[in-house]
């Protein structure tokens, strides 16, 4: 067979090769805890098509003494015709919680072929999440799940904060999570309970620190770093600016949901500047027409740096539906 033209080469094969690709995925994360609330979620994503994940809660949905019968249900609903999507993870219970080997067990020998991630609550340490992520691939690898499982961990104790870099360079781990209620409430009362919401989450400087070292320790290991909820379930545009300043302020690149009507307004706020995306799809275009070697686009010079940046930014773009130039989304997707 003759060998790939170099001028038609794709992006990740000519500009990552060798490399670590960083994960692609929704910019919003729907928390839903109970049956019907995760057969709703996956229903409005049918109509909104796959712009946002599903994280079926074991933590905060189960009820105490049902954990197992929890578990089952969501196994039960990812494996469904449901879950038409496979867009849909789960987050189990934390370490001091005697169901959360139980719920690797169970989720993952039932589900395992379709379970996007798995969360991980409140670790304390670096050595803790360690622990619990050998768990899971252990489970997997009995079970005979022929695919890794990402890792999405709660960074939400002072304890992680202070592993934050560790935790994010741990094997299978894919994101980094901001539990701002518990972590406030961590701080026994030195912290008020109005910067759980804004603008005191984005000004309290122990806040402000923590959410810095998040998003760092998480870009600085090409994992993904999401945001922590909004309050506000009346007003969307609320919404949309803590997203707005989760992203354009911190860096953030996902954002939690925990009502239907979040999902779009994070979405938007995360979505990249239509003008750069046109002209990321213009400058990648002629990249590869160049076979990737440097070009002039509009008197500017571009190289494989750049290109890198353009290619991430198109990825971001298609997974929180902006629509791309056709010739772009023909030629790369």
């Amino acid at each position: 067979m003759p060998s790939r033209n170099a001028s038609t080469t794709h992006p990740r094969d000519a500009l990552f090769a060798g490399e670590k690709p960083f994960p692609v995925i929704p910019a919003c994360e729907h928390f839903a805890g109970s049956e019907k609330l995760i057969l709703k979620a996956l229903e409005l994503r049918e109509r909104l098509g796959p712009i946002f994940d599903i994280t079926c809660d074991c933590e905060d949905g189960a009820e105490a003494g049902r954990e197992k019968q929890h578990a089952e249900m969501i196994v039960d609903v990812l494996t469904s015709d449901h879950n038409r999507h496979g867009m849909a993870g789960a987050r189990i219970h934390d370490y001091t919680h005697a169901a959360w080997k139980q719920d690797i067990d169970i989720l993952v020998a039932g589900a395992g072929k379709v379970l996007a991630y798995l969360t991980i609550p409140k670790c304390t340490s670096a050595t803790q999440a360690r622990e619990m992520i050998a768990y899971v691939e252990n489970v997997a690898r009995l079970k005979k799940v022929k695919r890794s499982i990402p890792i999405h961990v709660l960074v939400e104790t002072h304890g992680a904060l202070r592993d934050a870099f560790a935790v994010a360079g741990l094997e299978g781990v894919q994101v980094l999570d901001f539990g701002l209620m518990d972590f406030v409430s961590g701080h026994h009362g030195a912290v008020n309970a109005s910067n759980m919401r804004s603008p005191g989450q984005f000004e309290h400087p122990l806040i402000v620190r923590a959410k810095a070292e998040i998003v760092a320790a998480a870009l600085a290991n090409g994992v993904v770093p999401a945001h922590n909820v909004s309050l506000d379930l009346k007003n969307p545009h609320n919404v949309y600016r803590d997203a707005w300043r989760a992203r354009n302020e911190f860096g953030f690149l996902r954002m939690w949901s925990i009502h239907p009507s979040q999902i779009q307004p994070i979405v938007d706020a995360m979505k990249p500047d239509l003008r750069e995306v046109a002209d990321a799809a213009q400058i990648l275009l002629s990249a590869q027409r160049a076979s990737w070697g440097p070009i002039q686009y509009q008197g500017e010079l571009h190289d494989r740096a750049t290109y890198r940046y353009f290619w991430e930014l198109l990825q971001k773009a298609r997974v929180t539906g902006v629509t791309l130039p056709e010739e772009a989304s023909a030629a790369f997707f």
